[in-house]
């Protein structure tokens, strides 16, 4: 379909259209935000003898939710100027321009009647081929086209944003019967590739996939918690990252999200419902009602499941509901055999088995949740949708889970979990006995060609999940024998086509030996057979930085040769992977931090998920950037002197982002923080990271890519630039605003960057400024502060100041 977005008009500005509006703006997009203008004023502005006239009246509700979209944290937008591209105005005035906007989305209250009134007056203005949607979750879709015209129902959608949208993955595009199939082509598309999006094709149900599974999932914790006595602590203890959920887990997410959202949804299933088999679940708990009554809703109210209080000496502590009692007890420590067992197990998928085999209660709970889950996802097909797969990516992206059910279920075993199902009683739907009698015995498969296939009901045989092909997934070429070479951190697979990537899967991906080795190692081939290296991971974080434990450790036991030794290796291989003959593009994710920015830094080009928070944060434990991000960032600013900006001004700026320790809160800002340059690219979808990344080292190598020679023209201005940086470090610390110890690493950090005390500005060699870099390093870390500050990085995860 020949159609693209430019403009898009959000209707309603609360939490969610202000939100959506900006991951809009994020994308490039201008942006129409409109709301309701005021029908009073407020005494402020009485007070200034303003009227309901007043343009900054009328657009008083828009522009306030606006500043508080802006204002929020985590930040709705990648860089807070691309609010410059939202516009805002009222219904009254403003509807009309919604003309010349090729997206129409409302946002407004969950009611029937004031949407379908809305929709009433923007046919009145709507250009007739351009998109309308909804982002209802919850009012059935086709209710809402009742008396609009045949172009707005062809071009009318649901569109199911997640809050906060530029964060939760999941978009569910929902049809009505008289929607054209090339709208909901285009919709699928368009939030995969440009929104970034896991899109999901959902049907016309009571609250669509993810929160008809999701919040039946939550209702049932809450059923087999009572059953069995557990705690509020002891449930969010086995509900969290131990089977793959976010560390909230159940009842700290339900306070985060608030309960009265909860128990909108579980009533509006519960009535919608009615021939539900486990229509039972939907009905709240007492505890659940008196919480609401009570007003306990969670973050919003001050307490809900949880509530801080102040503790001896004014301390603030976590309380924790007593369910039975509704009374608030200190938290308690939650231990349990089973959970002991998974702990030396790191994957994931492997540690189902061993939950659903434990003896104690923790065992009991989750053979109860796993046989209910699996039971009802099985019976939500066709009825939610035909297809296994899309319950899953719907979990996933609007609900973080690491594994969706089904693929739980085939962690498990399928026909282990349907053993359990039935042994508590659950009524598994007859296609997954039918399935397993058919000799398939996993709801999930890959391919010969590394392609991820699913069970299909209707064909009853395997298929290729739509769109995948535009993915790359490593755990997939793994299966299918592509690694050509591993070590205990790092791996070298074949994405084909003459590209090599070199995966970390190091604790974090922190950068040891082994990953080390397993760069040198990725180069060394990708240089004897192959044409270009991407280096990346399918991990929730690309690198945490390098291994401070081996740094610590050589430190404490003064092993100084050692400890000179692996940095000039981390050093040479950043510089062995720079000059290579070959091209190197890294795709970065996630946490980017310290040793993981600075490979960044040496790479040919890097491909970065929208959603990258890179910095060199070596400054935070008392060390400088030691693996060749100092000289990196130097070499950098040394390039734009020719720009016409002051040069002492660009190596200010530098310095600052790296002694203070700066770390972007995007992609897009890495570029502002000189992490990230010209050529470089942002994927706002992280799912193609890494096959955007392969496609930019053919790229580079088809355009006939030549091995670079190092630098040995880099600028730099000696004791001119060291003396401000110093004057300027002592009045920091003269104003208290930095401790002895950071006045010694500012220092050190300003005489790398000033290229030592050269008598005059001079043109130094990369090289250079690595030896004045690596010594640098090896002298903090025999500071006893700076041991200090590792120590309590590794013992408490947050640095100490001192």
């Amino acid at each position: 379909m020949n159609r693209t977005i430019k403009k898009v008009a959000v209707l309603g500005s609360g939490v969610m259209g202000s939100r959506i509006a900006c991951h809009f703006a994020n994308i490039g997009v201008q942006v129409l935000l409109l709301d309701i203008a005021p029908k009073e004023l407020l005494p402020a502005e009485e007070a200034k003898g303003l009227t309901l006239d007043n343009p900054a009246v009328r657009n008083r509700i828009v522009n306030g939710a606006l500043q508080a979209a802006v204002a929020a944290n985590p930040s709705p937008l990648y860089r807070k100027a691309d609010v410059s591209r939202i516009k805002t105005g009222n219904f009254d005035d403003n509807l009309k321009d919604i003309a010349g906007c090729d997206w129409t989305i409302e946002v407004v209250v969950e009611r029937l009647d004031i949407k379908k009134s809305l929709f009433e007056r923007v046919e009145q203005f709507r250009k007739p081929g351009t998109l309308i949607s909804s982002n209802t979750s919850g009012i059935p879709i086709h209710l809402m086209t009742e008396g609009r015209s045949d172009d707005f129902k062809k071009h009318f959608c649901g569109t199911h944003f997640f809050n906060p949208p530029r964060y939760l993955k999941l978009l569910e595009i929902i049809p009505t019967p008289d929607t054209d199939p090339a709208i909901v082509d285009f919709l699928m598309h368009y939030g995969d590739l440009y929104l970034g999006k896991t899109t999901v094709l959902a049907k016309d149900t009571p609250a669509f996939i993810a929160n008809r599974v999701g919040v039946f999932a939550i209702l049932d914790v809450l059923q087999v918690m009572t059953k069995l006595g557990l705690t509020v602590e002891e449930v969010d203890k086995l509900t969290g990252p131990v089977i793959g959920h976010a560390k909230s887990a159940t009842f700290r997410t339900s306070d985060v999200v608030g309960l009265d959202t909860l128990m909108n949804v579980a009533n509006g299933l519960a009535q919608g419902l009615p021939n539900d088999e486990a229509k039972d679940v939907f009905q709240l708990p007492d505890f659940l009602k008196k919480m609401g009554e009570n007003k306990w809703l969670g973050d919003k109210t001050g307490q809900g499941f949880y509530k801080k209080v102040k503790g001896e000496g004014g301390k603030s502590e976590i309380q924790a509901l007593d369910l039975n009692t509704l009374e608030y007890k200190p938290g308690a420590k939650v231990k349990f055999a089973t959970l002991e067992a998974t702990k030396p197990i790191e994957k994931l998928a492997d540690r189902f088995k061993v939950l659903a085999a434990g003896k104690d209660k923790a065992g009991d709970f989750y053979r109860q949740t796993f046989a209910g889950l699996f039971a009802y996802v099985s019976n939500r097909i066709p009825e939610i949708t035909d297809s296994l797969y899309k319950i899953d990516d719907a979990l996933r992206a609007g609900f973080g889970w690491e594994l969706g059910p089904f693929e739980t279920w085939d962690a498990l075993g399928v026909q282990k979990g349907l053993e359990i199902a039935q042994a508590e009683g659950k009524t598994v739907a007859p296609w997954v006995e039918e399935m397993l009698a058919a000799g398939h015995t996993t709801f999930y498969k890959v391919s010969e060609q590394g392609v991820k296939q699913f069970y299909d009901l209707d064909s009853k045989a395997y298929k290729a999940i739509p769109g995948v092909e535009n993915f790359i997934i490593l755990d997939n070429l793994r299966s299918t024998g592509k690694v050509i070479w591993k070590n205990s951190g790092a791996s070298v697979l074949d994405l084909g086509d003459g590209i090599i990537n070199v995966e970390f899967h190091s604790k974090m991906n922190a950068l040891g030996s082994d990953v080390i080795q397993g760069l040198l190692k990725g180069v060394e081939l990708a240089e004897k057979d192959f044409r270009g290296m991407v280096v990346g991971n399918d991990g929730p974080n690309f690198s945490a930085g390098a291994n401070l434990g081996l740094v610590y450790m050589f430190a404490l036991d003064q092993e100084y040769d050692e400890l000179n030794m692996m940095i000039a290796q981390f050093q040479q291989a950043m510089m062995r992977m720079r000059y290579s003959s070959i091209p190197v593009v890294s795709a970065p994710h996630g946490l980017t931090l310290g040793g993981g920015c600075e490979l960044n830094l040496h790479a040919d080009r890097v491909v970065a998920a929208a959603e990258t928070y890179m910095g060199l944060v070596e400054f935070g434990v008392g060390l400088i950037p030691g693996g060749g991000g100092t000289k990196e960032m130097t070499l950098r600013t040394a390039a734009k002197y020719e720009e016409g900006e002051p040069e002492f001004n660009l190596l200010r700026n530098t310095f600052m982002t790296v002694s203070t320790a700066k770390v972007s809160t995007s992609a897009a800002e890495a570029f502002d923080l000189g992490f990230m340059r010209r050529g470089d690219e942002i994927v706002v979808n992280s799912n193609r990271v890494l096959a955007q990344a392969k496609a930019a080292a053919i790229e580079l190598a088809e355009d006939g890519y030549t091995q670079p020679v190092q630098k040995t023209n880099i600028k730099v201005h000696g004791k001119g630039a060291l003396g401000m940086f110093m004057t300027g470090v002592s009045a920091m610390r003269e104003g208290r605003y930095i401790s002895d110890h950071d006045v010694k690493i500012a220092n050190k950090l300003a005489y790398i960057m000033c290229g030592g005390d050269l008598s005059s500005p001079t043109e130094v060699s990369e090289q250079y400024l690595l030896d004045l870099e690596r010594e640098a390093f090896l002298s903090l870390t025999g500071e006893r502060k700076t041991l200090e500050r590792i120590q309590s990085i590794l013992t408490t995860g947050k640095p100490l100041r001192n």
